[in-house]
């Protein structure tokens, strides 16, 4: 029998209808201060608005003189949120019973499946890059096309992000899933046809359509953790999610060297060892895409938080992409997580795709180690990823938690720059482990921030944000830090990003927290309007009413 949730509170997105017992407020109101109250600011001298008819706050508007002041963006998305109706009492009191939650034990087979067709798609994102030089040599191109196999996967993402995010919000999360695990498993068969030294444009079309599958892939793990995981799980499933592609990089940097080392004086037995890497790959692709087909689910019975009871009693014709979109870049936090998230995971990006270029120029000859010290860089990590989701779960300190990990990142890279040419590739593995744990750790950080500060707009269109900010710095950084590389070294392309990472931390200090999706799920809904008291509809003088929704217990 499914566990009933004990998490109090109900919302609702904009542009959707409201939930049972809400109703929704006038835009305009007569001028005077309106505010959002702190998340445990005081509550004194307020009263609740009780015993009124429920049209008497929508029609306050036009009983009240005055000009009309529309609510600032972060006080329209709580004003929505107030209860109301005749004799209506706060949601959570016994006359008023919340909406049944529940959690669902095939939330873990979704994840499972999800993080499994991810980790394939990453480790076709990173397999060429990591023996750039044995590709390359095999198919007598240079290693910036090479490289263009890597960020083929960041160019694609740009223009697709929007249609991909709109198919997630109006088709659902199963449609999307299986358009995921489709593509990646054809662009993967595809690449089978490419082994012949004449081919390189089979494999990079094959590369092309598995780039177009992340697309619908990356946006996912804040969704499917917030569709399907409680509010006492859900960093953590989203932590485990994206691990599944960070595993898929750590894999893509440990197999190739094994499964394709540098036999080029031997063209046969390469192209053999290639054909084994795309057929095996393959394999493994198809069988998730049935899997997925097959257990994948778009969302289960009953909803696993109150936030998300609102959000899914809402219509999708009600829902409106565009005003989504709006709403998100009117977010001035948001818009600052958007760029301090490109600004780290764009780093991680371009030291991935250039790791191999970097160590061969200190260590020649050590494409093998090249591979481990990525593998030790992405499964640091992921341990990262998954302290960082617990931590998150258990005190709900996202910015503090966010801040703290990026000026650690920046501490970690850094450290990798100035040791990168001792001599000692130990140091190396040592070195690239430390930035590896903070700045793939940094990966679910970011989502959950996201998520937070902007609820209760979809968690797709912001992961979507900010990866297509996450690719389009991924571009930048990686032809920038190339170049320097090619030109000056690995130190003055390391350098570059060092900066660039130092500027996002003074940026991520600048981001308000202000956790609305945890605010909900604990109860706390306060928002200030204007209304005339109920017993006086023709009452001009304008009377400062707060509607306060107080924390109540369901259990």
């Amino acid at each position: 029998m499914a566990r009933p949730d004990d998490e109090e509170g109900a919302a609702v997105a904009p542009g959707h209808p409201l939930a049972k017992g809400y109703l929704p407020l006038p835009r305009g109101a007569p001028a005077g201060k309106e505010s959002v109250e702190p998340q445990n600011g005081p509550k004194a001298g307020t009263f609740p608005v009780n015993g009124a008819p429920r049209d008497s706050l929508a029609a306050a508007s036009g009983v009240l003189g005055g000009p009309q002041t529309p609510l600032a963006a972060e006080e329209e998305t709580q004003a929505r949120l107030l209860p109301a109706g005749a004799g209506a009492e706060t949601p959570g009191a016994e006359s008023t019973p919340l909406p049944r939650t529940a959690l669902s034990p095939r939330r873990f087979v979704v994840l499972l499946i999800f993080s499994l067709y991810s980790l394939v798609n990453a480790f076709q994102w990173i397999q060429y890059s990591i023996i750039s030089n044995v590709f390359g040599g095999f198919y007598g191109v240079t290693l910036l096309h090479i490289d263009w196999l890597s960020m083929v996967y960041m160019v694609a993402y740009v223009p697709l992000i929007f249609p991909a995010t709109w198919l997630l919000d109006t088709r659902g999360l199963r449609l999307t899933a299986l358009l995921g695990s489709g593509l990646n498993c054809l662009g993967a068969w595809i690449k089978c046809g490419s082994v012949q030294q004449h081919l390189f444009w089979v494999t990079m079309l094959g590369q092309c359509l598995c780039s177009v599958a992340q697309v619908f892939i990356l946006g996912l793990p804040s969704r499917i953790a917030s569709v399907w995981f409680g509010p006492k799980e859900v960093s953590t499933a989203c932590a485990t999610a994206v691990l599944g592609n960070q595993l898929g990089t750590a894999v893509g940097f440990l197999l190739p060297p094994v499964l394709v080392p540098n036999t080029q004086n031997d063209t046969n037995l390469l192209a053999y060892n290639i054909s084994t890497m795309f057929y095996g790959t393959s394999a493994v692709a198809t069988l998730l895409f049935i899997l997925t087909a097959i257990a994948f689910k778009e969302k289960p019975r009953y909803p696993p938080s109150q936030a998300q009871a609102a959000l899914q009693d809402s219509p999708p014709e009600e829902y409106s992409y565009k005003k989504s979109i709006r709403n998100l870049f009117k977010n001035i936090p948001f818009v600052l997580l958007l760029i301090t998230y490109g600004i780290m995971t764009g780093a991680f990006y371009s030291v991935s795709t250039l790791l191999n270029q970097m160590i061969l120029t200190y260590y020649e000859g050590e494409e093998v180690n090249a591979g481990r010290i990525g593998l030790t860089l992405v499964v640091a990590g992921m341990v990262g990823s998954i302290l960082c989701g617990l931590w998150l779960d258990y005190t709900k300190t996202y910015k503090q938690t966010t801040l703290i990990v990026y000026i650690l990142s920046f501490i970690g890279m850094v450290i990798f720059t100035f040791t990168l040419d001792l001599g000692y590739i130990i140091i190396v593995f040592v070195t690239g482990g430390v930035l590896g744990f903070f700045m793939t750790g940094y990966l679910p950080l970011g989502f959950e921030f996201a998520v937070e500060i902007t609820y209760p707009e979809s968690e797709g269109t912001s992961s979507g944000l900010l990866n297509a900010s996450a690719q389009i710095f991924g571009i930048l950084f990686t032809l920038a830090q190339g170049k320097l590389t090619s030109d000056y070294g690995p130190k003055a392309g390391n350098i570059f990003l060092c900066v660039w990472m130092f500027i996002g931390i003074i940026l991520t200090a600048l981001i308000k927290s202000d956790l609305r999706r945890h605010n909900i799920n604990i109860g706390i809904t306060n928002v200030d309007v204007k209304a005339v008291p109920a017993d006086s509809p023709t009452d001009q003088e304008s009377k400062t009413v707060m509607l306060s929704k107080q924390s109540e217990s369901a259990i």
